[in-house]
């Protein structure tokens, strides 16, 4: 059974597809540019690949060469798109109405449309390439949507709301959805299987760190807490997004500037963040390099990552009352062995130690704790996309 799994954004439609009898990717890619001409990168299981320069005036076009690289050429992997059993697409914003993966009928797909307030930068794109894969597609292969926010929709009120007026709750949804949901329950599982445990005994400190993050409390494998708020500007600082501010600052720095909202909050989602502070690069191995060659704000930046990682890690601890494991994931949780042993010294309160030369392993799934550690230490690569895929069968099976 063959499983698309599609991640679109405003102008690019990544692509994997998966043969879930043994949940191995047969082959992947990216239409992108979008909307401002177009490109597709295509690559096979056995190392066939397309490069191209494309017309991609909307996203039907993008689904269009995607359908043309996968059954057509000499990088073709599948005869027609009818081999395929059903389309996952992840969705980054569901509110307070999607709590659980769903089939993509026409009224959800306008309902997450209807969300795009919510998310502008991803739902609008979303629901886009959910009507062109409808159109291309053929009408018996059923569409599935996987949402970002699912996961964190166990949280309870005291770790959701916001101490705004409660009426800005009710008519607005103001409140903290969280993101990375997918990733988290997909680590936090693997976790739990690779330590031979029942995930429902487990207390666990997610920390997907990439050029987005975000840090979750998992407890008893339901999310109980996470970093990112009501958009995914909140938490850890990150590449280009400020992380948490305190709001009369973001007011304070508008009125200097002289921006308006929407101006504002680009300033802090693209111009912050490791570029903002560093002036470097948004780029963690850039700022490590800049680092080890003296520059002091990329070394400040360094130092803020580590610093607000360490602070979520021990109010999740204490929100839980108790952690059996931290977890690393995302491009510099599996990648960054600087970041992960800062973060993991000087933590002798919670009894962490660190095995130093496991920790040089990058990308792997692996315990990186001493055994003498109270608190297990985890790399855990994170698969989002094989996720989305084992929802999506699940959710034809039955």
């Amino acid at each position: 059974m063959k499983i698309l799994v599609v991640n679109a954004g405003s102008s690019s439609l990544k692509y994997q597809l998966l043969d879930m009898t043994d949940e191995t990717v047969i082959a992947k890619g990216n239409c992108d540019r979008i909307g401002i001409g177009g490109h597709v990168s295509h690559k096979t299981f056995d190392g066939r690949a397309v490069e191209a320069d494309c017309d991609f005036p909307t996203h039907t076009e993008a689904f269009e060469k995607l359908v043309e690289v996968l059954t057509t050429g000499d990088a073709s992997v599948i005869a027609s798109m009818d081999e395929i059993s059903a389309v996952g697409h992840r969705i980054v914003q569901g509110a307070e109405i999607f709590d659980k993966t769903c089939f993509a009928t026409d009224e959800v797909i306008q309902q997450i449309d209807d969300l795009q307030e919510l998310a502008p930068v991803h739902n609008h794109p979303h629901a886009l390439a959910l009507w062109a894969c409808k159109k291309v597609i053929p009408e018996n292969v059923p569409q599935v949507v996987v949402f970002d926010t699912a996961f964190h929709q166990t949280m309870p009120p005291k770790a959701y709301m916001f101490g705004l007026p409660y009426e800005d709750y009710e008519k607005y949804a103001v409140r903290k959805y969280g993101f990375h949901g997918t990733s988290h329950r997909f680590v936090s599982a693997a976790l739990a299987e690779a330590m031979g445990k029942d995930i429902k005994d487990l207390k666990i400190v997610s920390c997907h760190l990439g050029n987005g993050s975000s840090i979750t409390a998992v407890d008893g494998g339901k999310s109980v807490d996470t970093s990112m708020g009501f958009t995914p500007l909140d938490g850890v600082v990150m590449g280009t997004r400020t992380g948490c501010v305190d709001p009369s600052a973001v007011t304070f720095v508008a009125e200097k500037h002289g921006f308006t909202p929407k101006e504002m909050s680009d300033y802090m989602n693209k111009k912050s963040g490791f570029l903002g502070v560093s002036g470097v690069s948004s780029d963690n191995r850039d700022i490590t390099k800049a680092a080890a060659e003296g520059n002091e704000r990329a070394k400040l930046v360094s130092d803020m990552l580590v610093y607000e990682i360490k602070k979520y890690i021990g109010s999740y601890a204490a929100a839980m009352n108790g952690c059996d494991a931290i977890l690393f994931t995302g491009g510099i949780g599996e990648n960054a062995t600087d970041v992960r042993e800062a973060v993991c010294t000087d933590m002798e309160f919670f009894g962490i130690k660190i095995d130093k030369e496991a920790n040089k392993t990058r990308g792997q799934l692996i315990k990186i704790s001493a055994p003498e550690s109270k608190i297990e230490v985890w790399v855990v690569p994170t698969n989002e996309e094989l996720l989305i895929a084992r929802d999506t069968l699940a959710l034809i099976s039955k």
